[in-house]
């Protein structure tokens, strides 16, 4: 497929309607997706959802997320105590 041929990038028997903005390609009515006021293909607007949509979340602990949390409250507790015993109460 040419680009600038007039002819859909992903339907190369149908018209050219538009244009993507993200990667310039010529896109028929039925690949032509508005969002954000934008004309984009569908390719370029699941990338763009996707950054929309930020990291995806951690639901599991692992073993080296327990061992860092139970060490950090250590250290925590063990700051306390000495500033404590530094204080002399």
């Amino acid at each position: 497929m040419l680009q600038g041929s007039g002819r859909c990038h992903y339907h190369p028997d149908r018209a050219g309607l538009g244009i993507c903005v993200e990667c310039r390609r010529v896109i028929c009515r039925e690949c032509t997706t508005q969002f954000e006021g934008i004309n984009r293909c569908a390719s370029c607007l699941e990338k763009r959802l996707k950054v929309l949509e930020g990291p995806a979340q951690r639901q599991e602990w692992s073993f080296g997320n327990v061992v860092l949390a139970l060490l950090s409250v250590g250290i925590v507790y063990g700051g306390v105590r000495l500033a404590i015993v530094l204080a002399g109460y």
